[in-house]
Order: C-alpha cells, then sequence, then structure tokens
C-alpha cells in the first residue's frame, strides 16, 4: 500500500511561488481565491470592493511569502489570516468600521445562533449585508471564524464588552430577519 502525503504538491507550489515563479503564483490564486473572495464578502458587502481586497491580499501574501515557514497544512489559515486582515484595513479606511460607544457588557454570554431553516447562502449574505459594519465584522470573526471576544478585541481596537454588545445586536438582527423571512413562508 502506497501512503501519499496530500500536501507534497502545495509544497513544491508554495516554494516555487516563493522564487517569484509567475506559473505557481497564478495556480496558488486560482486555488484560494473562490474561497477568499467568499471570506471578504462576509465583511464587505460590495463585490468591486470585496474583489479589490482580495487582489491586495493576495499581493501581500505573494510579498510574505518568504516569511511563510509552516507546513503546507498550514498554508490556507496562513492566508486566510492575511486575507481576513486586510478586510478589517479596508473598512477602517473606509471609515465603516463603527461602533456604538454603548457598552452592554451585561451581555456576558449571548445565545446560540443557529440556521435551523432552510436558508441560502445567498440569503444569508443579503442578510449580512444589512447588517452595520461592526456587527457584521464581529459576527463573521465570533461565529463563523470562532475568534474568541479577546482576540477581536484586540484586532479591532474595542473592549471586550463593545465585542460581545455587537455579536448581541447581531444576532438579535439577524434573529429578527430569519423569523419574518420564515413568516413570509409559513
Amino acid at each position: 500500500m502506497k501512503i501519499i502525503k496530500l500536501h507534497t504538491g502545495l509544497d513544491e507550489l508554495i516554494k516555487k511561488a516563493t522564487r517569484n515563479e509567475r506559473r505557481a503564483q497564478y495556480e496558488l490564486y486560482q486555488r484560494y481565491a473562490p474561497a477568499m473572495l467568499s471570506l471578504c464578502r462576509l465583511y464587505i458587502n460590495d463585490i468591486q470592493f470585496a474583489e479589490d481586497v482580495l487582489s491586495r491580499a493576495f499581493v501581500k501574501i505573494f510579498k510574505k511569502l518568504v516569511d511563510f515557514k509552516g507546513p503546507a497544512k498550514a498554508f490556507s489559515s496562513w492566508v486566510r489570516r492575511i486575507v481576513i486582515h486586510e478586510a478589517i484595513d479596508f473598512l477602517r479606511k473606509q471609515q465603516h468600521l463603527e461602533f456604538p460607544t454603548d457598552d452592554f457588557s451585561a451581555y456576558v454570554k449571548t445565545s446560540d445562533f443557529e440556521l435551523s431553516q432552510n436558508i441560502t447562502q445567498e440569503e444569508i449574505q443579503t442578510y449580512l449585508d444589512d447588517l452595520p459594519e461592526g456587527y457584521r465584522t464581529v459576527f463573521v470573526l465570533h461565529v463563523i471564524e470562532m475568534y474568541p471576544h479577546q482576540s477581536i478585541a484586540d484586532l479591532l481596537q474595542i473592549s471586550v464588552g463593545t465585542s460581545k454588545s455587537q455579536l448581541f445586536k447581531a444576532k438579535k438582527i439577524l434573529k429578527e430577519k430569519l423569523s419574518q423571512s420564515q413568516n413570509q413562508f409559513s
């Protein structure tokens, strides 16, 4: 029985891309761009801006590729982290990332958020797009990316209480929208 190392091809691709071989960079882009564009869209509701952020993220990825020292299986996490930071930087520069000052630190634990209905990815994206930038950013970081509140607070330069408040408010709005959507089809 022959054992195949799953990331051997990726290891070689990363090495070639590090040497600025354009074909390897193109292959890495083709492999990761679709998922990373979806990730950008979670943070940025305008597709053109999301595509711009993705392009800037990949420029940064290729410039910093020499710094990537992890195993190939960690590469997608490394790429994902760069894309998230680039999206947040974009929101800051556009001055869309605002957090209301009312701190609801009493909401230490928010209720669990579940999508138990039959809902499409497009509907979810529409609901996320309707959220204020701060709410959406914290929601995506916590619920989808599974960042703890302290990490979110550090990344966004806000308090832990503000992170929890933003998450609570985002979940409340999303639950209301989902409830309204479900009532339309009942």
